[in-house]
């Protein structure tokens, strides 16, 4: 058998039993035999709701093993009979199993059964255009969880890796269930593409409730240094600024990142370019600007940034000149938002004390 094997592969052809039209009582008795489907002698052809009309030349087809010498089902009998028993409709997978719908539909035919409607799906190819593989990087989604990325904002992406609705790109899981026919799929493979995965990942995250992120967010700031050692404190400057953050962040990653500023202990020391703003000149006029805004009466990003616009203007200075050291003094170089907002998220006790730590430092 091996011998025919090798010569039907050199001549480019299916194997076909040499037991195919043989009387079985000429079988040698006690050895071991395997149960062959006898492949039909015409085209087989496969309507795919992805790929069209699939056409296969009989002589492409082996005399497939469907019960091995040990009585056990090869793979392709097996999922027949398996979809068969639990009624399946639809089978959506891989172009790679192309040639298993026709090798499939073969049997489901012989057994009289209905065959289920096949769809099948191009393969996700890396940027260089080949198939996506560990070469590109390719992980699984516990890694795409570990970088931050939201389920729905994977699910999402996912989905348009080669199926479309109109224009739209960014779908709730909802919206997804009602949009998606399998007219929508193309035929073409998808590339993984990273910055469009961020970007739709932000879009969800900037949809994504506030309470939410910020349990989410906590697994990404336990590596970050000189937190703040109050939960408490450390939740509610969180919730406060969330609004805002989200909106600046791709991952969960990028949102510690932008929240550390909220949990950063203090008095924090600047060091090179953070501390750079700090020269003996700044911390006078953040002297001055400390008087100022301990008189205030409401604590608003409203009212904070007309006060530091007003304080600019009463110094006759650009408001650069205020801006950068009041932003080393409130987030030690960390990035953030609007410096109004900043205060706002800190709160006026935190930010007043931030400030006079930096004010009050040596130069």
């Amino acid at each position: 058998m091996q011998a025919l094997r090798d010569t039907a592969f050199a001549e480019g052809r299916a194997l076909r039993s040499p037991w195919r039209d043989r009387d079985p009582a000429e079988a040698p008795a006690n050895t071991p035999y395997t149960i062959r489907f006898r492949a039909p002698d015409t085209d087989m052809i496969v309507q795919d709701a992805v790929q069209g009309t699939v056409r296969w030349a009989a002589k492409e087809f082996d005399d497939l093993i469907l019960l091995r010498s040990d009585g056990s089902p090869t793979y392709n009998l097996a999922v027949v009979v398996d979809d068969h028993d639990m009624a399946i409709t639809h089978i959506v997978r891989g172009d790679d199993h192309l040639v298993n719908a026709g090798r499939q539909s073969q049997i489901y035919d012989a057994l009289d059964w209905d065959r289920p409607i096949f769809a099948h799906v191009p393969l996700i190819h890396g940027q260089d255009g080949k198939k996506l593989s560990k070469r590109h990087g390719a992980l699984g989604a516990e890694a795409y969880r570990d970088m931050g990325y939201l389920p729905e904002g994977l699910r999402n992406y996912l989905l348009r890796l080669g199926w479309s609705h109109g224009d739209q790109e960014v779908f709730s899981d909802k919206e997804a269930i009602a949009a998606f026919t399998l007219d929508g799929l193309n035929k073409a493979p998808a590339r993984m593409d990273m910055d469009k995965l961020n970007h739709i990942n932000s879009q969800h995250m900037a949809r994504a409730d506030d309470v939410r992120l910020v349990g989410l967010v906590q697994p990404f700031l336990d590596g970050l240094e000189d937190r703040v050692e109050e939960p408490y404190i450390a939740e509610q400057r969180l919730l406060a600024a969330m609004p805002v953050l989200k909106t600046r962040a791709a991952t969960l990653e990028e949102l510690a990142h932008q929240s550390y500023f909220l949990l950063k202990s203090r008095p924090f020391r600047l060091e090179g370019k953070a501390a750079k703003p700090l020269n003996d000149e700044a911390r006078q006029r953040l002297y001055r600007l400390f008087t100022r805004l301990t008189d205030l009466t409401s604590w608003t990003d409203e009212i904070l940034g007309a006060e530091l616009k007003a304080f600019a203007e009463a110094e006759e200075i650009g408001f650069g000149k205020v801006g950068q050291p009041l932003r080393a003094a409130l987030t030690g170089g960390a990035p953030a938002p609007d410096l109004a907002q900043v205060m706002v998220f800190l709160g006026r006790e935190e930010a007043l004390a931030r400030i006079e730590d930096q004010m009050m430092a040596d130069a």
